[in-house]
């Protein structure tokens, strides 16, 4: 968004006037949710975050609110649009212990101290006299302008633990904290102010803004002569007799998302325990790293899954890198990434087909020990799938998918409920399952990845409390009912743009 900002600005766009249009959005956005308060604290800092507040300020108070001004600087200083915007205020400013003092139970408190340049802590006791005035509870309400305060924009970091907005607005596109934790988790309900700022698809260019939101996928349905195998075949490599409930999970998965045909790849041992509970997936006896590989090298085998439920050894890391070899579609999940902890250069040097991994936080610290200190999430999926040259989705509150040429996406399409044991299985199913579509490519992937990502947040969110991972799978029909098809030849995917920051 700064790079955005200077761009219109230099072909002509006034920033005093944006800034006019940011802090008169604000107010009326606090009017018509609060309009029964009638009195405001705005609290004005040093920058153009500070600007916005004092033109928040002023509209309040036309509109016949009791308005009170604390300042981060007591006296005026320099010049600019924020010192313009402060120029115009004919009222007291107040230094900002005072207004903090002032803050009530009946009070909108207005949070325009900091902006999308703050990166250092505060001093400590700067901070503790806002965090106090701004408690939970104190205020009838917390608006944050653009982003909470304390918050590092990039990253979604909490540089200073000052306070949690009740709502953010913001302005143009999202910025990284809106949609990154814990910074995500301080913003409230979060609303986009139209003022000018909203990018194009030009700007895209221009910029080189190469990350975005996931959005509702495009789906790809199957043609008037489409049969089983035109659909695709996923393989699903099982573990032993007590561990094949991740796979058959994955299984259901991937056919329910639309692969033809679907093939539990099973120990010997285990058959009879998937076979059991299977119909209309397939199952197949793979007892070696030799077997699974064999299976995948059949021509009608589209894609494989490894990792749920398989086991953590060298049995895996021999299986992984023989499937490895054959150069077709895999997803690699859980106990396939594990098993590569203490030789994550082998595994990255074995890829060479279309690949994803989908490593939690944990897995990711396995493979990626010295990018696990980086407090940027999307900067650290995107220095994973360079290095390793697989799309890397990294799952959380926050997902964030990774391609090696450096796109990536975010998904905010989803429920805490996904949190319960098998639904990572089910959403590894999912990818393999579009991955098993024969027209898939590796320029597709990014997309692919996050059109399974939407599809397992929406069956969540449809599920609502109380769901299992059994559910989602079960979700999927009428998820993907009510998606628009993809334009014929078009694989399923994003089906249109959500920029959530220009990096």
């Amino acid at each position: 968004m700064r790079a955005l900002e200077q761009h219109r600005f230099a072909a002509g766009m006034s920033s005093l006037e944006a800034m006019e249009a940011a802090g008169g959005a604000v107010a009326v956005e606090i009017v018509r949710r609060w309009p029964g308060a009638g009195r405001a604290v705005v609290l004005c800092g040093p920058g153009n975050n500070g600007g916005d507040g004092f033109v928040c300020a002023r509209h309040l108070h036309a509109a016949g609110w009791s308005v009170i001004v604390g300042a981060w600087n007591p006296q005026p200083a320099g010049a600019g649009d924020a010192a313009t915007m402060r120029a115009r205020w004919h009222d007291p400013v107040l230094p900002l212990d005072a207004a903090l003092a002032a803050i009530d139970s009946a009070t909108v408190v207005v949070d325009a101290l900091f902006g999308i340049g703050f990166t250092r802590p505060l001093d400590h006791d700067r901070v503790a006299a806002i965090a106090a005035g701004c408690a939970p509870g104190r205020a009838a309400a917390i608006v944050a302008i653009d982003l909470p305060s304390g918050v590092d924009a990039d990253s979604g970091r909490v540089v200073s633990d000052l306070l949690t907005a009740d709502l953010t607005v913001t302005f143009g596109e999202l910025k990284c904290c809106h949609v990154l934790h814990p910074g995500r988790a301080r913003c409230g309900e979060i609303v986009r102010a139209g003022i000018g700022l909203e990018a194009t698809a030009d700007d895209l260019t221009a910029l080189d803004i190469r990350l975005e939101l996931v959005p509702p996928p495009r789906i790809s349905r199957p043609g008037a002569g489409a049969h089983k195998f035109s659909r695709g075949h996923a393989l699903i490599a099982s573990g032993g007799p007590a561990a094949t409930g991740a796979a058959r999970l994955a299984a259901r998965a991937a056919l329910r998302v639309g692969a033809g045909l679907v093939t539990v790849l099973s120990p010997a041992d285990a058959l009879i325990v998937n076979a059991a509970q299977l119909t209309a997936v397939m199952v197949r006896v793979a007892d070696t790293p030799a077997d699974l590989a064999a299976y995948l090298a059949e021509p009608r085998a589209t894609a494989l899954l490894i990792g749920p439920g398989f086991g953590v050894g060298a049995r895996t890391r021999e299986a992984v890198l023989a499937l490895l070899a054959q150069a077709k579609p895999l997803v690699l999940d859980a106990d396939a990434l594990t098993s590569f902890a203490d030789t994550p250069d082998d595994l990255f040097a074995a890829i060479r087909g279309p690949v994803v991994l989908t490593p939690h936080e944990g897995e990711f610290h396995r493979l990626f020990p010295d990018l696990s200190g980086e407090p940027d999430k999307i900067a650290r999926a995107r220095a994973a799938a360079a290095r390793s040259g697989a799309v890397v989705l990294l799952k959380g509150p926050d997902t964030v998918i990774a391609a090696p040429d450096g796109r990536a996406l975010v998904n905010v399409h989803a429920t805490p409920e996904l949190a319960t044991a098998g639904s990572g299985d089910v959403l590894a199913g999912l990818i393999v399952g579009l991955l098993a579509e024969p027209g898939a490519r590796a320029a597709d992937l990014l997309d692919l990845v996050g059109a399974a990502v939407w599809l397992h947040g929406e069956a969540g969110l449809r599920c609502g409390p109380g769901l299992i991972a059994e559910d989602l799978p079960e979700a999927l029909p009428a998820v993907q009912a009510a998606l628009p098809d993809a334009p014929r030849g078009e694989r399923a995917g994003v089906g249109q743009r959500g920029v959530s920051g220009a990096q």
